[in-house]
Parts: C-alpha cells; sequence; structure tokens
C-alpha cells in the first residue's frame, strides 16, 4: 500500500520542495524495446502501452539552447493546444519506477484543478482544487497536502501557456507517431526534474507525460477516450479537510 502511494505521489511531488521520497528501483527488464503505441482517440478504447523513455536518454541541459523553426513551431502547436483546453475527462494507464501497473479515470478543469481516481484495488486519488494538490489513501483515510505551484500539474492545468516562454524547455523532438517536449526544473535543495509531455503527431492530442524526479526515476501516464466536451461537477474538485486530514508526519 505504502508503495503504491510514493509512486502515485511522483506525480505531484517531482518539482516539490518537500524532502526527496525513496522510491523502487526501476525494473531492469523491457526498457529497451518500444511497446505499440497509445490507441488513436475515437470511440471507447482499450487501454494503451505506455511508451518508457529509455532510461539512458541523455536530454540537453543549457540555459542557452536552441531550437530551430520547426522545433518552436511544434512548440507553438502544443501550447496552442493546451491553451484551447478548457475541460478534458479520460482514462489513464499509469507505470510506476519499478514497472507496476495501475489504471483510472481522469478530470480535469482548468485552471488549476483535476481529480485522478485510480481502480482498486488501489485506494488512490488524486484531487487539485486550483491552489493546493492532495494524494488521498481512501483506506487510511490520510491525505498528503501540496503547494499545486511546485507541481508538474501546473503546466497541463495553466489555463493558457506559452511553453517556450513559461517554461524551459529543453528538447523538442517530432516523427511521425509523436510530437515530444521535454521540460526541466532545477531546485537547489532538491536537484532537477524533468517533464515530457507527448502529443499525437497526426491528432495533435495529449497521449501521455513523464515525470521524471531529481533521483532520476520515472513515473509515465497514457491518456485515452479524451473528451474534451464535457461539464464537469465544480464539487469533485474540492479538497476534502473533515474526513482527510494532512498524513500525520
Amino acid at each position: 500500500m505504502a508503495g503504491a502511494l510514493l509512486v502515485t505521489a511522483a506525480i505531484v511531488t517531482a518539482t516539490s520542495f518537500a524532502q526527496p521520497v525513496p522510491v523502487p528501483k526501476p525494473a531492469p527488464k523491457g526498457r529497451d524495446a518500444a511497446p505499440p503505441p497509445p490507441s488513436v482517440t475515437g470511440a471507447t478504447q482499450t487501454p494503451p502501452n505506455p511508451i518508457i523513455p529509455d532510461p539512458r536518454r541523455n536530454v540537453p541541459s543549457s540555459i542557452f539552447q536552441t531550437f530551430d523553426a520547426n522545433q518552436k513551431a511544434q512548440a507553438a502547436k502544443v501550447s496552442a493546444y493546451l491553451s484551447s483546453l478548457q475541460t478534458l475527462v479520460g482514462n489513464f494507464v499509469q507505470v510506476g519506477p519499478d514497472g507496476s501497473k495501475t489504471q483510472g479515470d481522469f478530470y480535469i478543469q482548468k485552471p488549476g484543478k483535476v481529480r485522478f481516481e485510480y481502480d482498486p484495488p488501489s485506494p488512490i486519488d488524486i484531487v487539485a482544487d486550483g491552489s493546493s494538490v492532495v494524494v488521498r489513501d481512501r483506506k487510511l483515510a490520510t491525505q498528503d497536502v501540496y503547494p499545486l505551484s511546485q507541481t508538474p500539474l501546473r503546466f497541463l492545468l495553466s489555463d493558457r501557456i506559452d511553453l517556450m516562454k513559461d517554461t524551459n524547455v529543453v528538447n523538442v523532438t517530432a516523427d511521425d507517431l509523436y510530437v515530444s517536449v521535454t521540460i526541466e526544473e532545477k531546485q537547489a535543495l532538491v536537484g532537477t526534474s524533468r517533464l515530457l509531455l507527448m502529443f499525437g503527431a497526426k491528432d495533435g492530442q495529449l497521449k501521455q507525460w513523464t515525470v521524471t524526479d531529481p533521483q532520476g526515476y520515472d513515473t509515465t501516464i497514457a491518456v485515452y477516450n479524451l473528451d474534451a466536451g464535457k461539464k464537469l461537477d465544480p464539487s469533485m474538485f474540492k479538497i476534502d479537510f473533515t474526513n482527510y486530514g494532512p498524513a500525520p508526519g
């Protein structure tokens, strides 16, 4: 149970000022061969196989990083797509640093609100109300609270965003299947973390993201069955401090 919570927390704490959390060693197998790509968005889909980044990758990191016209154009398209979204609903598949896989549903309402509901037997929910994010354990009736401004989720939840101006983009790549944008953040007390966003090259829609924590461990979430037109109940994003207090220290 604790392991599930730690893996889930990696999604929201990769850039947090909290003390680094120990995570399982990544699975040594299955990292080199790329699994089949996520399904194209349409009617009800089967869960995709997330694309797991090569842990040996070396992304350029420099404040003087330059991009050509095509890379800038790709980043601009991604920025326009993210800025156009107001709500987004779908399913997700999460792969943790140890290769463990969980699934569930997610709900986004911009700016700043998101809810991840994990399928049983996982007891975890993640809720952001616009200013804070909680990782909740329904079974233990506890939750850890983090500032939304210090988590990588804020890039997906911003009302409008220009990736090249508002974030530290260190890499932009495009092929026949995906447009990928890597954002890097450095913090003196915690270290360097990265967020890799992947979008469909043909439909331009969000396919998955990978959070790399300062210790180099990846948590990947692939999304599918996306619906950008659904109306959401605002109460879904309310943080419950009555039944769920902050996790005991």
